[in-house]
């Protein structure tokens, strides 16, 4: 019987630990934002098609936001701030993990050639040819978000209907086009898509209407008000604190 009692505490130990032993498995000073605030809503583009790549990304093993502790709560005060206009966020990247940063470089080195292949993706980037989007600064070799200190996210209305399921198969409109020729999403019209490798997703571009600017403007005076700054060449991309930081590389898995 003694060799037994051992085993038994460590499992009755695993069945009363088992959530907290899943976020214990994150980096110290990392969490997933669901834990922070489940009412900010997630659409994570790199762990399905729904991207520039058009192909779920190396690391996203689950379609979950995982950011500093620091950068999750700020964005809950920020969730906190737009919910007395009825808005929220919703959330498109968090976390990368360094090998995904490495497999969008080998995705832009990529050759043209398998045009049929290339087709689906070309909505994000219309108005450029593939091999430049790097010289253009749309893709880079190192990435904030590897920190765990960038996001990249949009409004929505609250409460939001949900969009409609996205179809590899469909024929969807450019990201710089009308919303409603887009692939389906439930965020409110920023005037392109997001990861639209386009001057209209300059935060201040003037190619989009005022109504399209207003909300722009809303999004990024939330987000500074708690200490996110944006990226001029993307009206979704925000950081938080200094640049100045270890990139990681663990993989991003479900909430257990």
């Amino acid at each position: 019987m003694r060799t037994f009692r051992p085993c038994f505490a460590f499992l009755t130990l695993l069945a009363l630990t088992g959530p907290a032993a899943a976020a214990e498995r994150l980096p110290a000073g990392f969490v997933y934002l669901r834990d922070v605030d489940p009412s900010i809503a997630q659409d994570m583009r790199y762990a399905g098609s729904d991207n520039f790549t058009g192909r779920p990304l190396p690391g996203y093993g689950a379609p979950e936001c995982v950011l500093r502790r620091d950068v999750a709560e700020a964005l809950r005060s920020v969730q906190a701030d737009l919910e007395k206009q009825s808005l929220g966020l919703k959330v498109y990247d968090c976390y990368r993990p360094t090998r995904a940063v490495r497999a969008f470089m080998r995705w832009a080195q990529e050759s043209e050639k398998a045009g049929a292949r290339e087709a689906p993706t070309k909505r994000f980037f219309p108005a450029l040819e593939k091999r430049t989007l790097f010289a253009s600064g749309y893709i880079a070799a190192h990435s904030a978000h590897s920190t765990g200190s960038a996001v990249d996210l949009t409004l929505i209305q609250r409460p939001a209907a949900p969009a409609p399921p996205f179809d590899p198969t469909a024929a969807y409109g450019p990201c710089t086009g009308p919303k409603a020729e887009r692939a389906p999403d439930n965020s409110l019209d920023m005037g392109t898509g997001f990861d639209c490798f386009d001057a209209r997703s300059h935060t201040s571009s003037g190619a989009i209407t005022p109504a399209q600017q207003r909300w722009r403007a809303l999004l990024v005076a939330a987000m500074r008000a708690r200490g996110l700054r944006n990226y001029f060449r993307e009206w979704w991309h925000f950081s938080f604190g200094p640049r100045a930081g270890p990139a990681y590389d663990f993989p991003i898995g479900a909430i257990k």
